[in-house]
């Protein structure tokens, strides 16, 4: 909507002839009343007047009002207007005061002035319902002798402010203009100030330029104006009009506004200037201005001068505080950043969220949900936020007991399922294995973004549902909603998953010709695994070639997997040799290279490997995983026989094999880890189980009772393990036979990925699938 504005006039002078002709209409601009923030007043008439000293004094409740009043009639003094205000400034700005009683003594007011409407619009405006403040005015236009000022206004704009309403301040605005008012500076001032809050930064600024006399206030609204909307590099603009063109000098508030700016574009040398003058020119260093500070030092990257900061203030609130915690989390020193958290005297909310988010965003979701245990301990109350980054942290861990009660949580207090928190519960869900569950949440939200339908396409990616992944991407193209480079690499590991290669071609090719974006190494990873799991290992090598940034180890596993499999030595030899070139002591590399040649009856070269290993002393890392079942944790070692119940885990593996061998699964073989270590002629026998297989035959001994576990795992895995294994068991297994899905998050090597294996339901199917 076009903003109505005071009619620009060509000449300057002119204009400011105008404005200064304005002022003389109003002579108490040069001795303004000030509309009080509490009621009470020093005038002398008041104090000498016996009833309403005691008003002043005395009166503690609207029952005393109330018999004063009834005095004030019977001697006649209601028919005052001061002294009448005073009845209505107690109803309004008193703690104890009554609004609704405060609009009837407006209304039989025997003498209206507009100081005391303007006291009450002050006071509605603040209340818990502001929407009253345009019913009060709207009454204040038709009493008799009754006209709305150049405070009115000011107090109508900041309520439009307040509550984003654009159209109701562009009425105002036509109420403006028609009362004569567009030249009073307080009225310029709040005119702006609300256009910034809607968002209307060019209307603000065609007001900003027809205004000729400007002062502080005007010019820190528009620099904040234009913070608050994220565009500094302009925000700093208008500060340097402001030297250029006005004899206004900054003050704290303009430093503030500012230094934020420098924040949002990263500039720290200008930082340093700002804050070299706030110390040259002696201004104020008030708390926000040094916190405005320090936040700038700190995402600039500079924790010292941040650090030195924090440290010279001789007051600092919780938003000092949080500020330094959220600095030093940020730069990778979270045991700091917990320090300074248990240092901290008094925390809401935000510490809180602000220490729970740092754990989380560096993948440390066991600390995350205990800081969270220890913040209901504390009776804090959580937050939208909070729940967000809590839900994180459960699918970072695969902890779906701790998902489920906080979304019980988030029904039971009736927190609103808005896109973000559907969002956060739907990726929950999904990466700890109750995919029904996600896709249920899903529907459930009413706004879905483009962040939803990626977290629910990495979801069905990950549990291998190919085609309800691209028919939600198709879906989300369909409703107009931009794709960005995760969604893309979501869909494309669904296309790997379900082996859609002219799917996947086809989206790979969209992603830079239709959507312009550059697809980046984790998309090159996924085209060349789908290709090289097809068999088409040429046209995975173009692309792994035709790169245009140094392919990394995931790139190269993803190639060398699928040389294993479909048995191409010459490429094999050439992938492993580049991640060896890459990470010339990862042990496991070796021995994948060493079984790959084994497989193809190379025994010397598998021989050449590991004489390789000890020269140039690398020593195989036994892997290691883990298991949640009922809240504990139980954690497994490669050929480790020291758990408490391992004859039992080891009977249930064997239990496994032979339940295999009556369905003809001779696939899946519990045999050495390190394949080169077996002569030409040895046979396969049941050996000490790697520590995935023990995992998971503790996993399957728990589920014969119905107990639900989740599993992760990060170390690495041998080849053998590391693809995908189905086995079906007999009808005889029982209620203890289940489905276990094991998950590369990250790449087809799980020595290059975190693993997370879900119990998704009781079946008499097992599906152990790692890829």
């Amino acid at each position: 909507m076009k903003i109505r504005t005071l009619k620009p006039f060509s000449d300057r002078s002119k204009l400011r002839q105008f404005h200064l002709r304005t002022l003389s209409q109003f002579p108490h601009r040069n001795k303004p009343y000030i509309i009080p923030t509490n009621w009470n007043t020093t005038h002398k008439f008041v104090l000498s007047n016996p009833t309403l000293s005691i008003l002043e004094s005395k009166c503690k409740s609207m029952f005393h009002l109330k018999q004063i009043q009834s005095q004030m009639i019977i001697s006649g003094l209601s028919s005052d207007g001061l002294a009448y205000s005073r009845l209505i400034a107690f109803s309004a700005l008193s703690p104890m005061g009554d609004l609704h009683y405060c609009n009837r003594l407006l209304l039989a007011m025997p003498s209206p002035n507009a100081f005391s409407w303007n006291v009450a619009i002050r006071a509605f405006g603040e209340s818990h319902n502001p929407y009253e403040v345009f019913n009060l005015y709207k009454k204040m236009l038709v009493v008799d002798g009754l006209r709305p000022d150049n405070y009115t206004f000011p107090l109508l704009f900041k309520t439009c402010a307040k509550l984003l309403m654009f159209h109701m301040g562009h009425e105002i605005l036509g109420h403006v203009l028609k009362m004569s008012y567009g030249g009073d500076i307080f009225v310029h001032n709040a005119l702006i100030h609300f256009l910034v809050s809607c968002g209307e930064l060019e209307g603000a600024y065609k007001v900003f330029d027809e205004s000729c006399v400007r002062d502080l206030v005007t010019w820190n609204s528009l620099i904040s104006g234009y913070v608050r909307s994220g565009r500094g590099k302009e925000a700093l603009r208008i500060y340097k009009e402001m030297e250029m063109e006005s004899d206004v000098d900054p003050d704290e508030v303009t430093m503030i506004g500012v230094v934020t700016a420098c924040t949002q574009s990263e500039d720290l040398k200008l930082g340093r200037e700002f804050h070299r003058y706030v110390r040259d020119r002696g201004l104020n260093m008030t708390v926000p201005l040094g916190n405005a500070l320090m936040d700038m030092y700190i995402k600039c990257g500079n924790l010292e001068e941040a650090k030195a900061l924090f440290e010279g203030m001789r007051e600092k609130t919780m938003v000092s505080w949080t500020t330094m915690v959220v600095g030093y989390a940020k730069l990778g020193y979270l045991d700091v950043a917990r320090r300074l958290f248990n240092e901290m005297l008094e925390k809401d909310v935000v510490p809180w969220n602000a220490m729970i988010s740092a754990y989380v965003q560096a993948q440390r979701g066991k600390e995350a949900l205990s800081l969270f245990h220890e913040m209901q301990a504390m009776n804090v109350n959580p937050d939208e936020v909070t729940m967000v980054s809590c839900l994180s942290a459960c699918a970072q861990l695969g902890a779906l007991d701790v998902g489920i009660w906080i979304h019980r949580y988030i029904e039971k207090h009736n927190l609103s399922l808005n896109v973000v928190l559907g969002t956060a519960l739907v990726d929950m869900y999904a990466k700890c294995g109750n995919i029904t569950k996600a896709l249920q949440v899903f529907h459930e939200i009413l706004e879905r973004n483009a962040l939803t339908y990626t977290a629910i396409i990495g979801g069905l990616a990950l549990h291998g549902d190919a085609k309800d992944a691209l028919s939600c991407f198709l879906e989300m193209i369909e409703f107009g909603l931009a794709p960005d480079e995760v969604t893309f690499l979501g869909v494309l590991s669904a296309c790997c998953h379900g082996g859609l290669v002219e799917e996947g071609r086809k989206i790979f090719h969209q992603m830079s010709s239709k959507f312009k974006i550059l697809p980046k190494i984790k998309h090159y990873s996924c085209m060349v695994d789908l290709l090289g799991r097809a068999g088409l290992l040429e046209e995975a090598m173009e692309i792994l070639e035709s790169m245009p940034m140094e392919a990394d180890a995931v790139v190269w596993g993803a190639m060398f997997f699928a040389c294993r499999i479909h048995k191409n030595v010459e490429l094999g030899e050439r992938a492993a040799m580049k991640l060896l070139e890459l990470d010339p002591g990862d042990s496991g590399i070796y021995v994948l290279l060493a079984n790959m040649y084994v497989e193809a009856n190379m025994w010397h070269e598998a021989g050449e490997v590991r004489k390789m290993m000890r020269e140039r002393g690398v020593d195989k890392m036994p892997g290691c995983s883990s298991i949640e079942v009922n809240g504990n944790l139980q954690e497994f070692v490669v050929r480790d026989k020291s758990h408490s119940r391992s004859d039992e885990m080891y009977e249930c593996l064997i239990w496994l094999s032979k339940q295999m061998d009556l369905v003809e699964c001779d696939e899946f073989v519990f045999g050495y880890e390190d394949q080169s270590l077996i002569s030409a002629n040895a046979s396969p026998v049941f050996v000490q189980a790697p520590a995935e297989k023990g995992m998971a035959g503790f996993a399957i001994d728990f589920l014969m009772d119905g107990v639900s576990a989740a599993v992760s795992k990060t170390a690495a895995a041998p080849i053998d393990t590391v693809c995908r294994r189905m086995m079906k068991t007999s009808g005889e297994a029982g209620a203890g036979a289940s489905i276990l899905r094991a998950i590369a998050c990250a790449s087809v090597l799980s020595g290059y990925g975190q693993l997370q294996m879900i119990v998704l339901g009781k079946k008499n199917w097992l599906w152990w699938r790692l890829n």
